[in-house]
């Protein structure tokens, strides 16, 4: 099998893959705390992007739309411990400590360059694991309070994010999509996002923009990516992904039918 995970609990797995790269496109329900054993990940925001590779520690916050690429490096697979800070614990945790500071907009990925009290804790998980059962509840209650104890210890400013529990509210819609088109998301996704339904995405979408979104999203991508290969030089294999195709094939077909000429033709021989 080329993609494993193990659970101990709900909120604490071990992800491990062994192919030669494997992408998704998600929306994380809750905030993530990752941290990085081996292999390497490209991590791909609206307003920026990362590398991670081995002993690296982030925060990916919620309801933010993620390409997440992941590939084995120096001989070692893709692997890592996730844990996932859902609004429920966090809810619990604040109830019982109070939170500092004002609370701020989702924002962006927070790095924690393999920060020691967070590794320890984080690799503490690895004997679970190891043995193949379900952690009891009360000791991963106890070793997610223990990460989020340490996230306020070490970063004075996490309690803005973690401490923030409301729903996207509605966004105006041009701008968003504009920052977001490149994202290959389910439109009842980029509906909730804006903070609509889908039918009054659809309609807000229509009045904006006088087409429909799959039309209007396929001819962005498809913009972005002729960008990408004539004026980069980068290779059609490289961009598709990060332009919001599924797959090469479909990403060559639709360009050739959309300028008249496959997307080989751009690059400088």
């Amino acid at each position: 099998m080329e993609f494993e995970t193990k659970y101990i609990s709900p909120d604490l797995k071990l992800s491990e893959f062994k192919g030669k790269s494997f992408k998704t496109e998600v929306v994380f329900e809750h905030h993530m705390l990752i941290w990085f054993i081996s292999g390497e990940t490209k991590i791909i925001q609206a307003d920026d992007s990362h590398i991670f590779k081995a002993g690296d520690i982030f925060l990916i916050p919620r309801n933010k739309i993620t390409t997440v690429i992941n590939y084995p490096s120096n001989g070692q697979p893709h692997k890592a411990v996730a844990m996932h800070l859902t609004t429920e614990k966090l809810k619990d945790f604040y109830a019982r400590h109070k939170a500092i500071g004002k609370t701020q907009p989702l924002e962006t990925i927070r790095t924690y360059k393999g920060h020691p009290l967070l590794q320890s804790c984080l690799a503490s998980l690895i004997p679970y694991f190891d043995l193949g059962q379900e952690l009891p509840a009360d000791i991963a209650n106890i070793k997610i309070d223990e990460a989020i104890s340490i996230l306020r210890a070490i970063d004075k400013s996490i309690d803005g994010l973690l401490a923030n529990f409301e729903e996207p509210g509605k966004l105006n819609l041009a701008d968003f999509m504009e920052r977001h088109f490149m994202f290959n998301m389910p439109l009842d996704r980029f509906s909730y996002l804006t903070g609509r339904s889908l039918a009054t995405f659809r309609r807000d979408f229509k009045k904006i923009y006088n087409t429909t979104p799959q039309k209007w999203l396929t001819e962005k991508r498809l913009q972005l990516a002729h960008y990408q290969i004539k004026e980069k030089q980068r290779k059609p294999n490289d961009v598709y992904i990060e332009t919001g195709f599924e797959n090469l094939s479909h990403f060559s077909f639709a360009f050739k039918s959309y300028y008249g000429y496959p997307p080989n033709a751009l690059l400088n021989k």
